[in-house]
């Protein structure tokens, strides 16, 4: 697969697929400077219009504590394909992509990371017992669906894509918004082409997911409980999209380890990805040695 011009990828990140018994999906994938990993790998999935290049920035500093990194497009999102069944884009179908993901990359476990609606979907996979990680972080997302000012956007996105068609969303709205904002033309470009490859049903689908998810919260307590399974709640202390007291609540029902990070609102991984990789990292070395 070639890489879009308007895509700079950092050293030692390279872009690729993963193939697995649910199909192929388009990864992003760090190794340490060795070329060998000595600690377990990780998965890393975003959230609704989201895609691998959202954790570009903290590939490399992954990698360099000896692991592997991957970082995935879930089904219609950017350069992985797509369906017409909506069927395939529910959390359930999602989160059997998930297992199927972590599965590919085996045979150790992984540390699963959802952000954002892929907080949603992770939990999924990990809670149908198909999927059990080395650890759980869960970043920028919350116990159910959003709500608020997130939930509009999600609905007026549901909504005008079959009315208005990807092209005509990003030409009146998405671009001259990125624009406005005077992101570098690269950027601009990939967020185009990003936007214009997704898969309109998936989108149509993800949102009725991220609309309408329950709080199943409880039932990872009682996965956790039952399997030792550690977890992390990420996010940052500016959230716009699941309020941070939500997140800590949250945190606190999961007896989990939590930590906010500064300066960065829904995309920690964007906004802050030293402090983001040395949280995860930290969270990684200390659960593969046994310390709570």
């Amino acid at each position: 697969m070639s890489t879009p011009r308007f895509v700079t990828l950092p050293p030692g990140v390279r872009r690729t697929t993963v193939e697995t018994s649910r199909g192929v999906f388009a990864a992003l994938e760090a190794f340490p400077g060795s070329g060998v990993p000595e600690r377990a790998p990780a998965l890393l999935v975003p959230g609704y219009t989201g895609s691998k290049e959202d954790f570009i920035a903290v590939l490399q500093p992954l990698a360099r504590a000896g692991r592997r990194v991957v970082a995935v497009d879930m089904r219609g999102q950017f350069e992985t394909a797509g369906s017409t069944d909506p069927a395939v884009f529910t959390r359930a179908a999602l989160g059997d992509d998930v297992a199927a993901l972590a599965e590919a990359l085996g045979p150790e476990p992984v540390h699963l990371v959802g952000h954002s609606f892929g907080g949603l979907v992770t939990r999924e996979a990990v809670l149908s017992g198909r999927l059990l990680p080395a650890s759980y972080t869960i970043m920028s997302s919350g116990p159910a669906g959003v709500t608020g000012r997130a939930a509009a956007r999600a609905q007026a996105l549901r909504d005008a894509v079959p009315q208005l068609g990807l092209g005509q969303i990003w030409d009146l709205s998405l671009g001259p918004d990125a624009l406005g904002r005077g992101l570098p033309e690269e950027i601009v470009d990939f967020l185009k082409a990003r936007t214009l490859s997704n898969c309109e049903t998936g989108l149509v689908a993800m949102a009725h997911e991220l609309l309408t998810c329950p709080d199943r919260v409880d039932e990872l307590v009682k996965v956790a409980e039952d399997t030792g399974l550690r977890t992390l709640v990420l996010y940052g202390e500016d959230d716009d999209c699941w309020e941070p007291r939500e997140q800590a609540l949250m945190a606190e029902r999961l007896d989990a380890a939590k930590v906010v990070i500064p300066g960065a609102a829904h995309s920690p991984a964007v906004e802050a990805p030293e402090t983001t990789a040395s949280a995860l990292t930290d969270f990684w070395n200390h659960c593969e040695r046994g310390i709570r």
